[in-house]
């Protein structure tokens, strides 16, 4: 009779390694969303953010990012050979590259864009 109900008592003893529960105020502050977040929502709410991407996407095509970017991937494929590359070795490579030669013209439009919508979002 002592070996069941030590058994059960130590089935039913509460772990000593759980982490304490977080207090309910705790789980609330987590919950509320960042300022940039909320942009971001309500950049997909209006449709602007898909309008920016049209226009990153008509900014770079112009000044010839897009070409860079594509001529870098290749001679990296004709580097390694084709069968030796995958899709994330190409975006190790492009990642950098890629955000660091974007135009500071199509940065400060973008930019400027972004910061009109803000005002007239009230935000």
């Amino acid at each position: 009779m002592d070996v069941v109900l030590l058994t059960t008592l130590s089935i039913v003893r509460p772990s000593v390694n759980r982490p304490p529960t977080p207090d309910i105020a705790e789980e609330d502050q987590q919950k509320e969303p960042s300022l940039q977040e909320i942009i971001n929502i309500k950049l997909i709410e209006s449709g602007e953010k898909e309008r920016l991407m049209e226009l990153l996407r008509e900014r770079l095509i112009e000044c010839g990012w897009k070409d860079e970017m594509k001529a870098l991937c290749r001679a990296f494929v004709k580097k390694k050979g084709r069968n030796n590359v995958t899709v994330d070795d190409l975006v190790h490579l492009i990642t950098p590259k890629g955000r660091g030669s974007v135009p500071d013209a199509v940065k400060a439009e973008l930019l400027q864009r972004i910061r009109s919508f803000l005002t007239t979002a009230a935000l």
